[in-house]
């Protein structure tokens, strides 16, 4: 059986904990507590850091490694497109969140230099107009179908609030999308109590 060490309140292991749920398969989440993190969790992964997916003698993290694995591994739903040419752009998609988004997120998450985190709010606000039009008129990331990029933008939507980020009215149809994905049975399944209260 698949074990997932996971973050309560970890974006990242929000992502995983999403893919799991979707797929509907028998899993085991165990919660590591970030401020206190057991030895364990540095032998299995060099850089110390949650998610962290164990199967048998496989041992990976990343988040967007670990959902591309489940995905082949599971392939029903399938959340990475089938076709070569689709599944390279969502990939880049992907790495350009890393870079463009969550760069910035692991800022807030840390909570150190009031500048810094503000500086990351703006830049989180900028990204997420920009890609805005994009859901004027498609139902999710990639068009009709529910993938990856909607599982890897989801935990930065669902913490706007928490991180104290306003969008402007430009971006009202990213907060149409996102409601789309909350709405989801797999994401509120998903979801730790910590993550509940994060949003009102």
């Amino acid at each position: 059986m698949m074990v997932l060490y996971s973050g309560t309140t970890c974006p990242f292991s929000q992502r995983c904990r999403f893919v799991l749920f979707e797929k509907g398969m028998d899993f085991e989440v165990k919660d590591v507590d970030l401020f206190n993190k057991p030895d364990d969790i540095n032998v299995m992964n060099p850089y110390g850091q949650v998610p962290i997916l164990v199967e048998r003698d496989l041992v990976l993290y990343e988040s967007n490694i670990i959902n591309e694995y489940i995905d082949e591994r599971f392939p029903h739903p399938q959340l990475m497109p089938a076709d070569p040419v689709m599944r390279g752009r969502a990939r880049l998609f992907l790495f350009n969140f890393e870079r463009e988004l969550f760069v910035h997120v692991t800022t807030l998450e840390k909570a150190g230099n009031p500048k810094a985190m503000e500086k990351a709010r703006q830049a989180i606000r900028e990204q997420l107009t920009q890609i805005s039009p994009i859901f004027v008129k498609n139902k999710f990331m990639l068009g009709e179908e529910f993938s990856m990029l909607d599982v890897a933008l989801a935990p930065l939507l669902w913490r706007l609030q928490h991180y104290e980020i306003e969008l402007p009215k430009a971006a009202a149809p990213v907060m149409k999308y996102a409601e789309r994905i909350f709405q989801k049975p797999a994401f509120i399944e998903a979801l730790t109590p910590s993550e509940k209260v994060m949003r009102r």
